[in-house]
């Protein structure tokens, strides 16, 4: 009796992942694929193409293309390599399997040879084992280097909004213009006179958008005002890592915004104490009434401050209706302590008195920089114990982030009090002193 013809389904596959970025093109292996075809007088009867790795199962043409081996309709496989059609064990032995139940009876591949022999299904299982091996070890060397990458305090993917990828140095840097937006964007915030939307209509107007050119939505503006990486930190898998590019916002700054995002998600309280800073300093100079205060916010989400007479005087009316910028009312004060000075023979005395308190003041000094070196190691400290604890696995991975997250805050924070510090020391001293 004369053996059946094979029919044939032709396999070719490229994932769109970095490890085959040596591998043909699709449109590559269908030539090869096809002339290896007409060369051999091989019978195809159907063809599958597909773009996706192939190191987990689930790829939905391979398993329709098996499906369709199991019912019967073709008894043979067409493919550039083994490692096209399996990188994992579930998927390579579902092929055995079928070798091994003659349901496949032949595989051809122009650069591999098979033959459904114990000695061949041996090679072949060789072949999967391979393509395993290397996608395995592939995976491992990319977390290997993203470690180190994350040691050295690299950025690892496209910079933030705010950050520009340098290439040469292998990090980010500040954008000279859209850093600035940024921040802005964070002061505006922080003054908490800004709601999400006012806030998105205020970075559209310095060309931060939608794809559309429409303001962002609430979500997006959101993801700005908690993006930690602005603070120098990397993220990566959800745990965020010192990075060794400078950041653009400071702690302070940052910290504020979390407060004022982290309060608009709880209900309003009724009383909110206001920030009049004039309130209870002066008197309406018409009816020696008080004067009180209020706010107002423009089209634009712009808070002013104005002052006014509460026109509650027993003894007198008043005709005072004009209201006062809390700005102009600065000036007029400043005009008037401009007209006040100290006399001469009192300048000898605070200039002597001013350099007792700065021999005191600059070994009170030294104390406070030893004392923030001291909370910042013993904070890296605490850090480095989380992180046994961790991998001692004696604590969540959930708890494990937060705390983490919480001691890189607080790490930060003490670092710009001490640069702070260093920088401005005791200047207001010499700033009296003048």
């Amino acid at each position: 009796m004369k053996e059946l013809e094979p029919k044939y389904f032709l396999y070719a596959r490229k994932s769109t992942e970095d490890d085959d970025h040596q591998i043909m093109s699709i449109e590559a292996q269908l030539f090869e694929l096809r002339e290896y075809a007409r060369r051999e007088n091989l019978h195809i009867l159907a063809e599958y193409t597909e773009s996706k790795s192939a190191k987990k199962p689930g790829r939905e043409l391979f398993g329709a293309m098996m499906t369709r081996f199991e019912n019967g309709e073709a008894n043979g496989i067409l493919a550039w390599h083994p490692d096209r059609l399996a990188r994992n064990s579930v998927d390579g032995g579902r092929i055995i399997y079928l070798v091994d139940t003659d349901t496949i009876a032949s595989l051809r591949f122009p650069t591999f040879w098979f033959e459904p022999t114990p000695q061949g299904k041996f090679m072949l299982q060789v072949a999967f084992g391979q393509s395993k091996y290397y996608s395995d070890n592939f995976v491992e060397n990319i977390n290997r280097g993203i470690r180190q990458k994350l040691r050295r305090g690299e950025w690892l993917t496209r910079a933030s909004f705010g950050y520009v990828n340098n290439f040469k140095t292998r990090t980010i840097e500040p954008h000279p213009t859209r850093s600035r937006v940024i921040v802005r964007a964070y002061k505006e915030y922080a003054k908490g006179t800004h709601t999400l939307e006012s806030l998105a209509e205020l970075l559209a107007e310095h060309g931060i958008t939608t794809k559309q050119g429409t303001p962002l939505g609430k979500a997006s503006v959101v993801r700005i005002l908690t993006n930690r990486a602005y603070l120098g930190f990397v993220k990566h898998k959800d745990e965020w890592h010192d990075g060794s590019f400078r950041p653009i916002l400071s702690p302070t700054l940052f910290e504020a915004v979390q407060k004022v995002l982290a309060s608009r998600r709880k209900p309003r309280r009724a009383n909110v104490a206001r920030d009049f800073p004039f309130l209870q300093f002066m008197r309406c100079g018409e009816c020696g009434g008080t004067v009180t205060a209020q706010n107002s916010i423009n089209r634009f989400g712009t808070l002013y401050h104005y002052y006014h007479c509460t026109f509650k005087s027993r003894t007198q009316k008043c005709s005072q209706t004009r209201f006062l910028r809390e700005e102009e009312l600065a000036k007029q004060v400043q005009a008037m302590c401009q007209k006040v000075s100290l006399p001469d023979e009192w300048r000898d005395k605070y200039i002597a008195r001013l350099e007792s308190e700065q021999a005191e003041s600059r070994h009170s000094s030294d104390l406070f920089v030893q004392n923030l070196k001291n909370d910042i190691s013993a904070t890296s400290a605490r850090l480095e114990r989380l992180t046994d604890a961790y991998l001692a696995e004696a604590l969540e991975l959930g708890e494990y982030l937060e705390r983490k997250n919480a001691l890189m805050s607080e790490k930060k924070t003490l670092e710009e009090k001490l640069g702070d510090f260093e920088c401005k020391g005791n200047h207001w001293l010499e700033l009296m002193r003048n």
